[in-house]
């Protein structure tokens, strides 16, 4: 069984537990014409050390700054996470941005993502967005995933964003007011779903 439960700042160490290596078959460009698919045909390794320190070091400074982080859970093996950012985006403020989310390599392509994103569309819900932004990476697994999620490519990106990652793909995902009414919503302990 795999359980849905907020992370905290104390468990930034298990994100080691995710394999995030993949066969990346294509990747995405995005350009003044839309989103050009290029052939990529490579392997990602997972995280080395250095890239494992940055990752939890974001992890802790957005939970720490009023970001809230998701994990999914197998038994006490985290085998998925996604980070919501506290910060609110866009001319009008009405964007949170998806910060963080992997899926761990052994686990892919079973609903866990689709879980974390609903748990953090409800929670950017529940702060006030209107949207969810998305600063993707350029693979055809990430990108196609997060547009089966609803997400379009923003038609303006977010300067910041883009300076960090420019090759990334920026999408946003306008958020219904009715994600709150999700199963799992509104939880009161530790647990948000079970599966």
């Amino acid at each position: 069984m795999i359980n849905i439960r907020k992370m905290n700042l104390e468990q930034s160490g298990m994100l080691a537990q995710i394999d995030r290596s993949e066969y990346i078959r294509k990747i995405y460009r995005q350009t003044a014409n839309g989103l050009e698919e290029e052939n990529a045909g490579h392997d990602c390794a997972s995280w080395d050390e250095s890239s494992l320190r940055k990752l939890e070091q974001r992890f802790q400074e957005e939970l720490r700054s009023g970001g809230a982080g998701f994990g999914a859970f197998e038994g006490e093996r985290l085998v998925g996470f996604a980070v919501l950012a506290h910060q609110f985006r866009g001319p009008n403020r009405d964007r949170l941005q998806l910060d963080l989310m992997y899926v761990t390599r052994s686990h892919r392509r079973q609903g866990l993502g689709r879980r974390l994103m609903d748990e953090v569309k409800k929670e950017a819900v529940r702060r006030g967005a209107r949207y969810l932004y998305i600063s993707s990476t350029e693979t055809d697994s990430a990108v196609n995933f997060y547009r089966s999620s609803g997400s379009e490519p923003v038609e303006s990106v977010d300067k910041e964003l883009f300076a960090l990652e420019p090759e990334d793909i920026h999408m946003i995902i306008e958020l219904d007011k009715n994600e709150t009414k999700l199963p799992g919503a509104g939880f009161g302990g530790d647990d948000i779903e079970k599966q």
